[in-house]
Parts: C-alpha cells; structure tokens; sequence
C-alpha cells in the first residue's frame, strides 16, 4: 500500500487511540510530506560500505541474517555530531547508588501488565510499517503511553507523549520525563513486526520481535512514575522512552529521531535497546543457564559496563556477553549520531529466536518470567541513570 493512502488512514487511528481529544499533553506532529518510494534504496552494509538495492533485495538481505541501515532519506547522519564532538566520551557511574529506592519498586512490576498488553500488540495481523495496521497499532501503543502518564499524575509536572510522524505512515512514539537538566537518558524498543516472505501480506504477529521490548519498557515506564521524585522532575537527568517505527525496514524510524537530535543538539547521554525479551527455549534445550545477552561489538563500551552491574545487582538471572553485527538493532542510530548506546537481547545471540519475521512469532513461545528480568534491568537502569552526576 502507497504511503499517500496510509497518511489518512494513520490520523484516524491517532485520533481514535485519544480519549480525550483536546488533552494537551499529546502532541501528535503534522504529517511530513508523503515521500514518494523510489526504485531503489541506499543501503549501508558496514562503515563506508554503501550500495543501492531494491526493496525486494532488501527482504532477501534480511532473510539472510544480514543487517543494514537504510540511509536514503538519512546519508548525513553523525556527520554534524562527528564534526563538532568525535565520539562522545561519557563517563558512567563506577557502581550501583539507588539500591534501596529500585528496591520496592521491583516488586511492583507485573507480569500480567506485559501479557495484557502483548494480547493485543500481536492481535494486529501484522505491525508492517507501510501498512494501515502498523498504522493502527501505533495508534493503540499511544493510548497506552499516554494513559501509563496520565494515570502516573506525570503531565501535571511536564511529562509529554508525542507521535514522531514518518512519511511511510506509522510513527514513532516519544515519551518525555523531564528531569532538573537536559541531559537525557533514552530507554527504546522497536514497534514494527514484518513478514519477510511477503511483508504487506501474510501476517507478522511479531511476539517477541519486538513486541516483547515494546511491552517490557511499557511496563518498566509504568513503574520508574512510581517514584514520587521522577514525577516530580527532581531527578538530575531527563530520561525519555522510545518506541520506533520501521526498525525492520533498515532503521528507519530511529535514525529519524535521532538525526533530529543530532541537528537539534540534544545532549543524550546514554541509549539502551530492548528488541526481542522473551525467548529462552534454545538456551534451555542446549542445557545453558537463562540469561541477558548483552552484546558487546557497535556498541559504547562503559555504558555496557554499567549495565553488566545494574545486570548483577536487579536481576536474578547472570548475563552472557554476545554479539550481534553492525546495524543490527536502533541503538545503532544513536551510536551513529554520537551518542553512547547499548543493546540487550534475550540469550546469547546464538539461541536467539528463530521464529521471528514469520507467522510464529507468537506469544506462546515466550517467557514471561524472562521478560520480568529484562524489566527489571530496564527500571534499575533508567532510574540510576536518572540520578546519575554526569560530568
């Protein structure tokens, strides 16, 4: 389906995901103009190594495992970031501090939430960006935000939820904590699911790819706004949540958001990742312990650090150092735009789920319980690095 038609389709399901229309605190952005689809596309496979591929070609790329950035309507990216910084150096904090408050709010994470809300996410026949279901999913993810931050009291002290509108239809979501500075902590997961047999066809319930992250930072979102001091903005650090669009496609959605930070200057100090937390049955048939996998190449080394120790202080499980190629999940665009950034998965890459792109990607395959220990790694983080001193 045209992006021409997927542009109406996608300001109905907005407006039908807002309880309350005239509610300010939703801010959904006027429609970028509909990009017209070119023939082909430009792909980047590895640092400097860049060809022009159709979209069919694309799909056959993806069913082999081999990952890229779709840098057509984004070739500047890090360009102006690369210009005026290098590499951001940003130093993490040397250990845990907020045991005693993460503590109690642990407890308060439910696995029911996840599940109620990974009902619905996979009931869409599928998250296809270009299509008017991604469209439609989209729309129900913002009503979930926006009532996580209502119900939280979060838009009384200047808490925000905003559509991050794409030419292809879908957008992505942005939720905004605003702490005493700037400086912003972004915790992301991906929306979109794909059939990469045929995308605008068969169904792509996408369970665990990545309806798992989008439920599992939903649900670490809802707990961090129990914390009367997040609320209230007396937290050093901004900390926002990411939901992107078009992941799948060669992430496209966060490469977006994150060139407009790059353009706007926003001081981003530190990006985790969670796409796909819920699987574990190939760790368990090869007789491995349940573990994070927490990959280790393309990423910012002292931020992935720091998550080991937040790893060994709030989850029950151990973690497991894994790898998982360039481009391979949005913590990539920000890495690309200068920003530290970090990526999590469900095992080690290895045993990673098989069953994704395809119609069995389903909840039943999931693990629950797994997908708790990824929350709870998702709040103690967010809420460290909310009070984390920068320098």
């Amino acid at each position: 389906m045209k992006s021409s038609l997927l542009l109406p389709l996608c300001t109905a399901a907005l407006a039908a995901a807002i309880h309350h229309p005239k509610d300010p605190q939703i801010i959904i952005q006027d429609p970028q103009p509909t990009a017209v689809e070119p023939d082909e596309y430009l792909i980047e496979l590895a640092p400097g190594e860049t060809r022009w591929i159709t979209e069919d070609e694309k799909w056959k790329l993806r069913r082999k495992g081999i990952n890229f950035f779709d840098i057509t309507h984004t070739p500047d990216l890090g360009a102006l970031n690369s210009d005026k910084y290098g590499v951001r150096k940003v130093e993490f904090p040397s250990k845990v501090a907020h045991n005693e408050t993460v503590g109690p709010l642990l407890k308060q994470l439910q696995k029911n939430n996840m599940r109620k809300h990974l009902e619905k996410f996979t009931s869409f026949h599928t998250r296809y960006y270009k299509s008017q279901y991604g469209a439609q999913s989209s729309a129900w993810l913002l009503g979930q935000v926006n009532d996580t931050l209502a119900k939280a009291g979060a838009f009384d002290h200047g808490a925000s939820v905003k559509a991050f509108s794409h030419p292809w239809g879908q957008s992505s979501i942005i939720a905004t904590i605003p702490g005493k500075s700037e400086r912003t902590v972004v915790i992301g997961a991906h929306q979109d699911s794909i059939n990469l047999f045929l995308p605008s066809i068969l169904a792509a319930p996408g369970a665990d790819d990545d309806g798992s992250g989008t439920v599992t930072i939903l649900e670490a979102l809802r707990v961090l706004l129990k914390s009367e001091d997040i609320v209230e903005g007396k937290a050093p650090n901004t900390v926002e949540f990411h939901w992107y669009s078009a992941e799948e496609g060669g992430l496209l959605g966060s490469q977006a958001i994150f060139q407009s930070y790059e353009k706007d200057g926003k001081d981003v100090k530190a990006m985790l990742q969670q796409d796909m937390t819920g699987y574990v049955q190939k760790t368990i048939d090869a007789g491995e312990p349940e573990s994070v996998g927490v990959i280790t190449d393309y990423v910012d080394p002292g931020l992935t650090e720091f998550i080991k120790k937040v790893i060994t202080e709030y989850c029950d499980i151990p973690y497991i150092l894994t790898k998982c190629g360039y481009a391979c999940s949005d913590h990539a665009s920000a890495s690309k735009a200068g920003y530290p950034s970090a990526f999590v998965i469900e095992s080690d890459f290895k045993y990673s789920d098989n069953k994704i792109h395809t119609t069995e990607d389903k909840i039943e395959y999931l693990s629950f319980d797994h997908m708790l220990q990824h929350a709870r790694l998702t709040l103690g983080l967010a809420y460290e690095l909310a009070f984390a001193e920068f320098k």
